[in-house]
């Protein structure tokens, strides 16, 4: 929502900072260390149990819906306010191109949850051969849309089309995948902000944070370095002053390193490949990644 509320100009800018403390000191900064959208509690009924599997090994699920519910209610009432205040509501394009049963159905989830807070959204559906041109021609038509404050390219792309060259030609102040080369760079630089932040990182800290777990000076091992997930989760841990690990298809003797981790965050959607005997006592887990198998977003393991 930062990068919806710099669009949107000074009045929602100050909409938005008297309405809702941000996780930033202010909508436009980011500092090293934040906090949660509000102070962290542990659901204690429904949203957080104990689950015992097949192993001798019990372990504290840490749900995400909870949280979810409660961010949707809070940017709802922010957004409610804004059309009151300001007679504006943020607008997001998606451009969604080819048939990829699992990107449509990613960009279902994404509309219904605008509709659910009262976000605007449009969406452009491209062919399969949708030509580099056409591609760059519609967001660059939203690029210049004032009505649009965040863009979403659905990825991946069909392997004709260029994707590194589409995600920079999309404007950083509405690149709310937080794709960006300058987001993207003002993620890894202290002192620097980044208008947006990847949406899947971010909920994971913000997952951490809200359960408690502490992050500053721990071990963490991040599994996986995409750009969608991996290796902004990997920068987000750093701003909290972990110490990080990266593991990815070259690294040797994997087992070794997440056995040393306080932290293990996966993101390479293959199920069942952190094994009981690749944590240590009292690790905590987060599972990023999509399969069919995923039965839980994080663990605490006793």
């Amino acid at each position: 929502m930062v990068g919806f509320w710099h669009r949107l100009g000074n009045k929602g800018k100050a909409l938005y900072s008297a309405t809702l403390s941000p996780p930033c000191s202010s909508p436009l900064t980011l500092p090293h260390i934040w906090v949660p959208t509000q102070t962290p509690q542990r659901p204690l009924s429904s949203g957080f149990h104990r689950a015992t599997g097949k192993t001798q090994s019990a372990a504290e699920i840490m749900s995400g819906k909870p949280i979810a519910k409660d961010i949707n209610l809070r940017v709802a009432a922010e957004i409610s306010r804004m059309k009151a205040a300001i007679g504006r509501l943020p607008g997001l394009a998606v451009v969604l191109v080819g048939y990829r049963e699992d990107s449509h159905a990613y960009v279902h989830i994404n509309l219904k949850a605008c509709n659910e807070v009262g976000i605007k959204t449009s969406i452009v559906q491209l062919p399969q051969d949708c030509t580099q041109d056409r591609l760059i021609d519609v967001v660059s038509s939203f690029n210049s849309n004032p009505s649009v404050h965040g863009i979403i390219v659905q990825l991946p792309l069909p392997q004709h089309l260029e994707e590194e060259t589409i995600i920079n030609f999309v404007s950083p102040e509405k690149d709310v995948d937080g794709f960006h080369p300058l987001n993207i760079g003002n993620l890894a630089l202290r002192g620097r902000e980044p208008l947006f932040i990847p949406c899947a990182p971010k909920a994971c800290i913000e997952l951490l944070l809200r359960y408690r777990v502490e992050i500053i000076g721990k071990n963490a091992v991040v599994i996986g370095r995409s750009k969608i997930a991996g290796l902004s989760t990997s920068l987000l841990l750093q701003r909290h002053h972990a110490t990080v690990s990266t593991l990815h298809s070259f690294t040797n003797n994997p087992e070794q390193i997440t056995r040393r981790a306080d932290i293990v965050v996966s993101d390479v959607g293959i199920p069942n490949i952190v094994g009981c005997d690749w944590l240590m006592p009292g690790a905590v887990v987060v599972d990023m990644g999509t399969n069919s198998k995923s039965t839980f977003e994080g663990l605490m393991v006793d």
